[in-house]
């Protein structure tokens, strides 16, 4: 499970851009892809606009903003975060949602198109369709 993030947004930080740019991030997402279907494992990608960092591992509620100095933050459950952590917990979590319920990490902003709840679509057997005798 990796968290999909924008390297060029990222490399327009001027503090960070050199670094950023030699870890090679996207050539890292790139072989990762590449070896999960070698191996025929599934890549779970996390939206890039998915809270990762400002979600609550406990209760769930989502701060307010966040800037990048701040590494610990305190929830109104008492609970208390560093930043980098408790992403990678939520990460963890929302990708094996994901990949169990075969849906996205992302709320949904409107009902989808069949008006169902998002699920895991089991296939249908052969026969679905053929009328029984």
């Amino acid at each position: 499970m990796i968290e999909d993030l924008s390297v060029r947004n990222l490399l327009k930080n001027g503090t960070l851009a050199r670094a950023i740019s030699d870890a090679s991030w996207t050539q890292l997402r790139s072989m990762l892809a590449y070896k999960c279907a070698w191996y025929g494992r599934e890549l779970v990608v996390i939206d890039r606009f998915f809270p990762s960092s400002k979600l609550c591992g406990n209760c769930g509620t989502v701060a307010a903003k966040m800037p990048l100095n701040v590494r610990a933050w305190t929830c109104v459950c008492g609970a208390v975060h560093d930043r980098d952590v408790n992403a990678a917990r939520n990460i963890l979590a929302a990708g094996l949602a994901a990949s169990a319920c075969g849906d996205g990490v992302r709320p949904q902003r409107e009902s989808s198109r069949t008006g169902r709840s998002s699920l895991k679509q089991e296939p249908q057997r052969a026969t679905a369709g053929i009328p029984r005798l």
